[in-house]
């Protein structure tokens, strides 16, 4: 009966122990440079951008909306003529969306890019940054 204080002393210091642990890993991971290295939210970051310049709720972070890519990258008729050459078609001005596709159908800042042309359209193998 005598060791029980003790025993529920040593408990709770190892349970103290324990949930600063978890709480320390979660801030660290939360202020650490999110993404991988080919990831637009790590480019940006890199670049300075935060990232409440282009989502406004950092704690319910949502698809950037593409007024917000295009303020910064430019009108849809610009993007398309910078990406004109590329063949066989140029990925910004295409039958189905014309010059406005959501920026995020292929650009996604958090995971790795898709071509979202590709499953339909084989021989468009474009590099999506």
């Amino acid at each position: 009966m005598k060791n029980r204080p003790i025993k529920k002393f040593i408990f709770a210091l190892s349970l103290v122990a324990f949930l600063s642990g978890i709480f320390a890993a979660g801030v660290s991971a939360s202020s650490s440079k999110k993404g991988k290295d080919g990831e637009l939210g790590t480019l940006h970051a890199s670049m300075g951008i935060t990232c409440a310049q282009c989502h406004e709720n950092v704690k319910k972070p949502a698809a950037v909306p593409m007024l917000k890519c295009v303020g910064c990258h430019g009108p849809t008729e610009k993007l398309a003529a910078k990406t004109a050459h590329v063949k066989p078609r140029n990925p910004h001005e295409n039958r189905h969306y014309g010059t406005e596709a959501d920026c995020n159908l292929c650009h996604h800042q958090h995971k790795k890019s898709v071509n979202f042309c590709l499953p339909c359209h084989q021989r468009f193998d474009f590099v999506v940054p």
